[in-house]
């Protein structure tokens, strides 16, 4: 079906939402990535064959959706009821026959397959009630979890290009940059660039051709909020680089998709099908002069062709290498173009502002981070997961509240955002407020989104030895500080951790530091030395420590030595059991030893032992 103009366009929602209303009894399967992995289309196919050989009454009859990811990673597969909002975790095919007949057939609540509060015990039925969902604000992932991400009448139904139609039929260039600038929408990707700031520039340069870039690389380990998006809700980020499109005066737009991230190519490619073959892309759009195309590149896996200028020339097809940025790429970007990069999360709210008005997004936030971030919050956290919340939510909030609080329950230690660029925060930085310029004032910065939590058993010094490594590895070595530089880091850092680093050296990883984030090319070798720097800053007990011998996370082997607590061992023999060297000695219910020259300190003793009765020495 083509849609022709608005009119067109409202009469084809009108028909979708009369056939199916939005609160019509449906399950919802989560089908992400994650979920997937764990069984997710089993859970889909097993449940639609039982439900086939039910013969339900059109009052119970209900249909499986398959959704993106409820961002409830560890939990999953997830399958929720709606509208009822009936929550069941860790969904197997196995249980399928038992839902469909308990829950679908009489409207009982299967207890054992609902979510178990970490902290209280409690196990909770309602969607909303769960305190990792109900303390977000979710705006870019709003429809991820509700829609099917491969039909564009589901999208259509729950307000999908609505905002588009408005910008396209009723809104000048200038009325949409205008918008979008009151906003206060700042790139979610990393930079906090004002967004319509970098619309407006593009606009104003005069040019055959312009072109918008989305970046949907996403290369920080531990992150997956644009994996989500495009994988979740790929409509609304075509919805967004065509208002962007739209705005600037580009006919040609790129999806710049990671090649690790399969089912995202593939769920864009269909949404860019429906698209066009609904009339919402391709030529004179819903009657009016405005052509869209949109084409899919795949990257190859480097972290650097996150950056725009490396971006594009790696679409261009040429080296990705950054290049020096007194080039303005709304000036020369792609193919030496007129060009505007916004990331994946960037354009999931553009269509929302649009839609609901510039002053709607901006009462969220904070003075100078306006609206809301996703973050993907990792490591050692009871509720891991993709959470959105408003700018100015403090890290303690997402990490206690919505997150849970640290796996059993042990001390915290640290929590580092902005992926490996980003700076470690001590607990005396819990109650700092989540915005870009804030958590930049820390030592940290916001980043594309990446949250990584750390207990009392990370060791910081191998922490930043970690992220510089990668980061190494990463740099495409064009500019000498970054590629020599962190290379000098790694090698500082690595002497730490075997027990031949030197005082001098605290001092020498401070100034390489500073030299490397001060002279390179790039915002890769600008921000490398955060993770370095900013352990040096907070933990720098942790550098001494080192000095003296000792590892007291108990994680680099050079500088552990694991003894038994006697007084607190239980003699329960699980340390024993799973010791893979043999060297743990000692009698049922009595205190065990360590064989200290066998011992290959590998810590598994450490994580089996039920009362934490192994310590380093």
């Amino acid at each position: 079906m083509k849609i022709n103009n608005q009119k067109e366009l409202k009469a084809w929602k009108s028909k979708l939402i009369q056939e199916k209303p939005l609160d019509t009894k449906v399950i919802l399967v989560c089908a992400g990535t994650g979920c997937i992995a764990n069984g997710a289309l089993e859970v889909v196919k097993a449940l639609n064959e039982e439900l086939a050989a039910k013969n339900l009454s059109v009052d119970v009859k209900m249909d499986v959706k398959e959704t993106g990811c409820h961002g409830f990673c560890e939990k999953g597969p997830l399958v929720v009821f709606h509208p009822s909002g009936t929550y069941y975790t860790k969904v197997k095919a196995k249980d399928c026959a038992e839902i469909v007949e308990k829950t679908v057939e009489k409207g009982e609540v299967i207890t054992r397959l609902l979510y178990k509060d970490p902290n209280t015990k409690e196990k909770i039925e309602k969607y909303e009630n769960i305190a990792f969902y109900s303390g977000q604000e979710r705006n870019a992932l709003r429809n991820i979890g509700k829609i099917d991400p491969e039909d564009i009448s589901d999208y259509v139904v729950h307000g999908g290009y609505d905002a588009f139609s408005k910008a396209v039929t009723s809104m000048s260039c200038e009325d949409v940059i205008v918008e979008i600038e009151k906003s206060g929408l700042r790139g979610c990707g990393g930079g906090g660039f004002k967004t319509g700031r970098k619309w407006r520039s593009c606009f104003k340069v005069k040019g055959d051709k312009k072109y918008i870039l989305c970046n949907g690389d996403e290369g920080d380990p531990g992150a997956f909020m644009d994996r989500s998006i495009m994988e979740g809700d790929p409509h609304v980020v075509l919805e967004g680089i065509a208002i962007g499109a739209y705005a600037i005066g580009a006919n040609e737009a790129f999806i710049y998709v990671r090649e690790e991230y399969p089912l995202a190519v593939k769920r864009l490619q269909k949404a860019i099908k429906e698209a066009t073959e609904a009339g919402l892309l391709g030529d004179k759009i819903l009657g009016t002069d405005f052509s869209l195309k949109i084409n899919i590149n795949r990257g190859g896996g480097a972290f650097v062709c996150g950056e725009s200028s490396a971006l594009m020339l790696s679409i261009a097809g040429k080296v990705g290498e950054p290049r020096a940025k007194y080039v303005h790429s709304t000036e020369k970007g792609l193919f030496d173009k007129p060009t505007v990069l916004n990331n994946v999360e960037t354009f999931a709210n553009v269509p929302l502002i649009i839609k609901n008005g510039s002053d709607w997004f901006s009462n969220q936030g904070t003075e100078k981070s306006k609206g809301t971030k996703a973050f993907a919050v990792v490591g050692k956290v009871k509720n891991t997961g993709l959470v959105e919340v408003p700018m100015g939510t403090t890290l303690r909030k997402i990490i206690f509240d919505i997150g849970g609080g640290i796996l059993k329950n042990r001390p915290f230690k640290a929590v580092q955002t902005g992926g490996p660029s980003g700076g470690c925060l001590p607990e005396d930085k819990l109650d700092l407020p989540v915005d870009f310029d804030t958590l930049t004032d820390a030592g940290s910065m916001m980043g594309s989104g990446g949250m990584i939590v750390m207990d009392d058993r990370t060791c910081m010094v191998d922490v930043a030895l970690y992220f510089t490594r990668f980061l190494v590895g990463e740099s495409c070595g064009k500019c000498t500080p970054c590629r020599e530089g962190l290379r000098q880091l790694e090698k500082m850092l690595e002497n730490f951790t075997v027990g031949k680093g030197c005082i001098e050296d605290l001092k020498k990883i401070e100034e390489l530091g500073w030299v490397i984030s001060q002279s390179s090319l790039c915002a890769l070798g600008q921000t490398a030395a955060n993770p370095v720097l900013s352990t040096l800053k907070y933990f720098k007990h942790e550098y001494e420590e080192h000095l003296n011998g000792r590892c007291s996370a108990g994680v680099c082997k050079s500088l552990t030595t694991f003894v038994i607590d006697e007084e607190a061992c239980t003699g329960c023999t699980k340390c024993k059991k799973v010791c893979p060297v043999d060297t743990i000695t000692g009698e049922v219910k009595k205190p065990h030893t360590i064989v200290q020259d066998k011992c290959t300190t590998c810590g598994v003793c450490v994580a089996a032992c039920p009362v934490d009765a192994i310590k380093v020495k």
